[in-house]
């Protein structure tokens, strides 16, 4: 299936692009709970780790030893040149020296090999991570209840699929073979170091603590600019892709200066974070590489004069220095990836705690079937609230016969909507009960139960995909003549055949190639498909012209036929044939009846119904 889009979805995003993935984000609350939990993560993975483990460490055991045994071809140069000078040996030894350089190469290309296995390893580890998380993400979404979305814009969830598992498996990437080979390399050079001076050795040492210093102080302050780069990129995102789905709303209200004011000032913020944190974490480099020169001189003069002293050779002092530069960047780079992992945890966080969020129950302990069922629904002292101190729904009483059409109505707030999100199970009533053929809902598979319900909505949604595709999916095994059926009892046949590719025509991201009032007929004919014992209508006819608004009426009385249907209605005249009209406000049944009964009673609905024909007066 195309990519599915939701029209009017706000993004409050976390950047994604070049600084939103691995700038450095947020420090995770529970920085070694989260690591711990991502270990336990990994360890489904811990064979390949192991490989990724020990080729590192080869790589970096080969290219370690590689400096002192060029040390060894720069002596036999250096001694060669003195022998010959001074007339008391053959001169240079270019066959020893060409034995050297063949050995030096093949454990270079030993420890590339080595880094290319691992690099390898771990890149599938990495993508196999995201992979799986994301499937699980995607998976938790819908074992999720309803609740937990209305506190959350579509930001903030999709972000966990987007930024942060990105975040997660390139620091994965990254920092686990940086942090080995680091180590490995520290440890490595330390001991070669030592094997050629103690002295020497220590002398390097006593720069370290300066080293650290410096590193500790750019860390610290560059950590909160890389959060606030990170927030800022969010907004900025959420920004622009609220304009952009809204450009006709600013554009009518000339909305587009203010638009571009609260950009500025959004980027304007980022700009100033995002520049501090890059400035603060480049001037890390320049800083170890100073030191480092530091470092080289006193290195430099100590060599000279262990050399003249006859203590050690000239080749082992150029492995001395080369090993010297070996020895910073390790520490330069652990301090990064040091830095990298505050990143991977807020990140880690972010995704285990949304897949760590309570769940629906999904499956009943004895599920009732739902084969033979009529549709007869029962409302039984239904109290409810969305939250635990506030009810909107009070002692709601209401018995619906097989094939009914019941409908809704009342003032907004009333409670209409929230009558159906019960009936529907997106959300558990907090006392009483709802009944299906007498089998209380909670007692049915969630999914199971959600089968016997279709729903047409004023806000149409339909994806980018085919138009045949948007009708099938109320049935996704329904055949290219099961869909047309369906299309024709939606009276959307003859439309769909006027286009250039019929059926196979592409809707675009919004639909909007495509009519409002086609667009409620297209999910009209995919209800009529998915044959529902219940319809759950919200009625849509009041943004489409009269011709389309009559046609979507027959369409739906087609649809209703034979089914019981619940209608959330706006227009009070288009349910004037209704078997029962319940008149909601503030949470209660106020009155019930038909259209005929309630006029007659000349309360609540009957005010409600003459208002919607009475003339304005004049001013």
């Amino acid at each position: 299936m195309s990519k599915e889009k939701n029209s009017g979805m706000r993004r409050g995003m976390g950047g994604h692009g070049p600084m939103g993935g691995m700038g450095g984000g947020q420090k995770a609350k529970d920085f070694k709970g989260t690591m711990k939990k991502l270990a336990s993560y990994l360890s489904t993975f811990k064979i390949a780790i192991l490989v990724v483990i020990i080729f590192a460490i080869g790589s970096a055991t080969f290219s370690i030893v590689g400096p002192k045994i060029l040390g060894k071809a720069t002596t036999e140069i250096f001694n060669g040149l003195i022998n010959k000078i001074s007339g008391t040996g053959a001169g240079i030894n270019f066959t020893k020296i060409g034995n050297i350089l063949l050995i030096l190469i093949s454990l270079y290309l030993i420890s590339m090999v080595f880094a290319f296995i691992q690099g390898y390893v771990m890149s599938g580890v990495s993508q196999k991570v995201s992979y799986n998380l994301r499937k699980e993400i995607s998976e938790k979404i819908n074992r999720m209840p309803m609740k937990y979305f209305d506190g959350k814009t579509h930001g903030e969830v999709l972000s966990r699929v987007t930024n942060d598992i990105d975040t997660l498996s390139q620091s994965l990437n990254q920092s686990m073979t940086q942090v080995i080979t680091a180590i490995t390399t520290i440890i490595g050079v330390l001991i070669m170091m030592l094997s050629i001076s103690v002295s020497m050795t220590l002398v390097t040492l006593v720069i370290l603590p300066l080293s650290m210093l410096f590193i500790s102080l750019i860390v610290k302050k560059s950590q909160k600019h890389f959060k606030s780069q990170q927030e800022y990129l969010g907004h900025v995102n959420g920004q622009v892709e609220e304009v952009y789905g809204g450009h006709n709303i600013v554009k009518v209200f000339n909305g587009e200066e203010r638009a571009i004011k609260e950009f500025d000032e959004l980027n304007d913020t980022l700009y100033k974070s995002a520049w501090k944190s890059q400035f603060l974490s480049g001037m890390m480099m320049p800083i170890m590489t100073f030191i480092g020169n530091i470092g080289y001189v006193i290195v430099s003069i100590m060599g000279g004069y262990l050399a003249i002293r006859k203590t050690i050779e000239v080749g082992e002092i150029q492995s001395f220095i080369q090993y010297v530069r070996s020895f910073t960047q390790p520490i330069s780079q652990v301090a990064q990836v040091a830095n990298l992992m505050q990143s991977t945890a807020a990140a880690a966080e972010r995704v285990f705690e949304f897949l760590e969020e309570e769940e629906e129950d999904q499956f009943a302990s004895n599920p009732v079937s739902i084969k033979n069922l009529a549709g007869r629904v029962e409302f039984d002292h239904v109290n409810f609230g969305y939250n635990d101190d506030k009810t909107i729904i009070n002692d709601f009483n209401a018995k619906v016969h097989e094939g009914q059409k019941i409908a809704i109505v009342g003032p907004t707030g009333a409670g209409k909507t929230t009558i159906i999100k019960l009936l529907m199970r997106f959300y558990d009533v907090n006392s009483g009960s709802i009944l299906i053929d007498g089998h209380n809902i909670k007692d049915f598979n969630r999914t199971e139960l959600r089968d016997m319900f279709g729903m047409v909505l004023q806000d149409t949604w339909l994806f980018s995909g085919s138009i045949k595709e948007n009708i099938r999916y109320g049935r996704l095994s329904a055949t290219d003549s099961e869909v047309e059926e369906a299309a024709k009892a939606a009276h959307v046949d003859h439309f769909i055949k006027t286009l250039p590719d019929g059926y196979n025509m592409e809707l675009n991201e919004e639909a909007s190639n495509v009519s409002q009032g086609q667009k409620q007929l297209l999910t009209i004919a995919r209800a009529i498909l998915a044959d529902p014992k219940i319809l759950i209508l919200d009625e849509a006819t009041s943004s489409v012209d009269t011709r389309t608004e009559v046609l979507i009426q027959k369409a739906m009385d087609n649809l209703m036929e034979g089914r019981t249907s619940f209608v959330i209605a706006h227009r009070l005249s288009t349910i004037r044939n209704a078997d029962l009209i319940l008149v909601m406000n503030n949470g209660d049944i106020i009155e019930q009846g038909t259209h005929d009964e309630l006029l007659a009673a000349n309360g609540f609905y009957a005010n409600l119904y003459n208002s919607q024909f009475e003339k304005p007066e004049a001013i």
